[in-house]
């Protein structure tokens, strides 16, 4: 079960980091026509590439330690969604049942 997890992960990571590329684009639309708050989605945006990342590293060491990486990839997905906007925090859910999908199995 835990490949399950790793390629779950990989997916999520992936998704994530187009839904990150996304919520940099809208900040920086919104800073190109002076909207407020447009420099956070940016900031937003840039936590979400972060995570998103890290989640893919997480991801992929699954397949050779399970249960830290499975609790890498779930720490990933709560800050992912705090820290990463609401785009990326969609994609995490998918991250954090990856990860739990790897913890419970080894």
């Amino acid at each position: 079960m835990y490949k399950a997890g790793g390629i779950i992960g990989l997916i999520a990571g992936i998704f994530g980091f187009f839904a990150a590329i996304f919520t940099l684009f809208a900040g920086g639309l919104g800073a190109a026509f002076g909207a407020k708050g447009a420099d956070s989605v940016v900031g937003l945006g840039w936590g979400g590439i972060f995570f998103s990342f890290l989640t893919i590293i997480f991801a992929a060491v699954v397949f050779s330690k399970p249960k830290g990486a499975g609790i890498g990839l779930i720490i990933c997905a709560v800050l992912g969604a705090i820290l990463g906007g609401t785009a990326v925090a969609i994609c995490m859910v998918l991250d954090a049942i990856g990860g739990l999908l790897a913890v419970l199995d080894s």
